[in-house]
């Protein structure tokens, strides 16, 4: 009980100190930048919890593809979410790949005890790492946010994923 208060301290004060830095006219970094199946997400700080290294997925029988089970994540069991399989890619998940991997909780705040598997973190992006940006398409699901283009022409989605995690499709995992 005690680290997690001291982890919402902890929290308190990151969020104050970027309120801070905003008013104070600085530069600061909003999204999470992440690799998945050869695309570019960018998620937002305020809805990203601890970022984990690919542990042991024990696979829970009669879901979808993209979900890969349950994961034990510092003594508590957290349902893994293969990000690009939600997003409808096919991605080949070797040993090799997952390794090397990542986990992503998200924040308890948004209330759903899941974590997200990326292939890559590509650090913290903020508004300012970008020449140019696009509304997302008309089609595009409700948690899409605006696409972003770097200096390299790399497209970056942003992804809500405070609405992602109350989309129909992220919380229907049965088969």
């Amino acid at each position: 009980m005690a680290n997690r208060e001291a982890l919402r301290e902890l929290q308190i004060r990151l969020a104050s100190r970027l309120q801070a830095a905003r008013t104070e006219g600085l530069s600061v970094s909003s999204w999470l930048a992440v690799e998945s199946a050869g695309k570019y997400y960018l998620l937002p700080l305020g809805h990203a919890g601890e970022i984990f290294p690919w542990t042991v997925v024990q696979p829970v029988p009669y879901t979808q593809k993209w979900f890969m089970g349950v994961a034990n994540l510092r003594g508590g069991l957290t349902g893994v979410v293969d990000l690009a399989g939600l997003l409808g890619e096919a991605p080949v998940r070797t040993e090799q790949a997952l390794a090397e991997s990542s986990l992503l909780a998200l924040n308890a705040a948004l209330e759903v005890n899941a974590a997200l598997l990326v292939d890559h973190l590509a650090g913290l992006r903020g508004t300012d790492a970008f020449i140019a940006s696009e509304p997302p398409p008309e089609d595009a699901p409700a948690f899409f946010g605006s696409t972003y283009i770097d200096s390299d022409g790399k497209r970056w989605q942003e992804l809500n994923l405070q609405a992602l995690s109350q989309h129909t499709a992220f919380l229907s995992i049965s088969a």
